[in-house]
């Protein structure tokens, strides 16, 4: 794992997307076309107002969701449909936007993806961390044994109490309970990993991360064991860091 950290989250943003844009363009170059996987939530913010502005063509570009909650319309403020739909595809134009429908038959929406995704090599994913460590919705104790590509997940107290606090939802009772989440090998199996991660909210979970052991009890630790990660920190999210410094 590389680590990154600069000053601001903005910074954090336009360096993250330059080298995800960088990836995208070498695996264009290489074979005509590039697959890439795409998070949500404020932690992505200023990386993907950033990418949109980046030199890709992404008419030669697959995108895949991460995850999704079940049950919640597209037109729900928290729907992550929504979210990229408003943030990226609807000012990219990729060739094609496989997303999760959470309103779909949860399982059923699993093996449809499965088959998608179990066609193409993915070149980048573009993913985050939560507050309890999880990457996707893989709450802790995160599964790392399974080979599903997307799993039905339930959503742990803290999870659902992030999602509040970001302002996606007024009660927590409002938060689904579960979700359609890509599963943690399937994210590994990435060639490169693009990881943003601002806020001073999500410092423990960096700190564990970072200096703990690799354990499902904080599944973003699996991310050490990737040959190819990069972890974008801001001067928040990297304070409790032994070695706390900017490397940008």
């Amino acid at each position: 794992m590389k680590i990154i950290i600069a000053e601001t989250k903005q910074k954090l943003g336009e360096q993250a997307a330059a080298k995800g844009a960088t990836l995208i363009n070498n695996a264009i170059r290489e074979k005509g076309s590039a697959n890439i996987i795409l998070a949500t939530g404020a932690s992505q913010f200023e990386m993907l107002a950033e990418l949109v502005k980046t030199d890709v063509d992404w008419n030669k570009v697959t995108i895949f969701h991460l995850d999704e909650y079940i049950g919640l319309p597209v037109t729900h403020p928290a729907s992550f449909r929504k979210y990229l739909k408003e943030r990226f595809a609807d000012i990219v134009h990729p060739e094609t936007f496989h997303y999760i429908n959470g309103e779909n038959d949860p399982e059923k929406e699993c093996n449809r993806l499965a088959d998608l995704i179990g066609q193409v090599k993915i070149d980048v994913a573009f993913i985050g961390i939560g507050e309890n460590g999880h990457i996707a919705f893989n709450d802790p104790p995160a599964d790392f044994e399974t080979e599903k590509p997307y799993l039905v997940v339930t959503l742990d107290e803290a999870c659902r109490r992030q999602q509040m606090g970001e302002g996606w939802f007024a009660s927590l009772e409002e938060v689904p309970r579960q979700a359609i989440s890509m599963s943690v090998r399937q994210i590994l199996k990435s060639k490169h990993i693009i990881c943003s991660v601002p806020d001073k909210r999500k410092s423990e979970a960096i700190k564990n991360t970072v200096e703990g052991d690799v354990t499902p009890d904080i599944p973003a630790s699996v991310l050490k064991q990737h040959p190819a990660t990069r972890l974008y920190l801001d001067n928040e999210s990297a304070a409790l860091l032994k070695d706390f410094k900017y490397t940008s």
